[in-house]
């Protein structure tokens, strides 16, 4: 016949075993490697938009007349579209035509390369100053910006274009049981 017993030592020991594996971890989360950004470069505070900000220089440009590159981060892809002002395209490019393909295109990894080689075709056209709206809540998001950055883009202001939804969104109708 067979007797199990009632054990209370591995009970006991869990607390401790809990504060020594408390003891090992960092103290702070460092965070993911790649997801820091820094807006570096600036040398003063911009402030808010004015009535004057339209006939404002940059690069001897007036800021209603620079281009405009918009940014649009899926969780899927990241595009990117050079326009003029007026709304014309110049220039457009995606994860996929810089060779990503799959679900390698919705990474934050092939934003920042994207953004290097728009900027690297944008410098080419002639174009240092731009200024930027994104769209999108996709992993591309701030390392597009960070890529044109580092690459040399003089970027003036940033605009978030993201639709907000105020109206609850319904959900789908259920599937038709047959």
């Amino acid at each position: 016949m067979l007797r199990s017993g009632v054990h209370s030592s591995g009970v006991l020991q869990k607390e401790g075993d809990r504060r020594s594996m408390m003891k090992g971890l960092p103290k702070t989360d460092e965070g993911s490697a790649g997801e820091r950004f820094h807006f570096g470069g600036f040398d003063k505070v911009v402030d808010f938009p004015s009535l004057d900000t339209p006939n404002t220089l940059f690069d001897d440009i007036p800021f209603k007349e620079l281009p405009i590159l918009h940014i649009k981060s899926t969780k899927n892809n990241t595009i990117f579209a050079l326009c003029r002002p007026d709304g014309h395209f110049i220039l457009t490019r995606s994860c996929g035509m810089e060779g990503f393909k799959n679900c390698r295109k919705g990474t934050n990894v092939a934003a920042q390369v994207t953004a290097v080689g728009m900027s690297a075709r944008i410098t080419k056209m002639g174009y240092k100053t731009v200024r930027v709206c994104i769209n999108g809540l996709g992993p591309g998001r701030l390392s597009s910006i960070k890529g044109l950055q580092t690459a040399g883009i003089n970027i003036v202001s940033i605009t978030d274009t993201t639709p907000i939804c105020e109206i609850p969104i319904h959900r789908p109708p259920a599937a038709r049981s047959v």
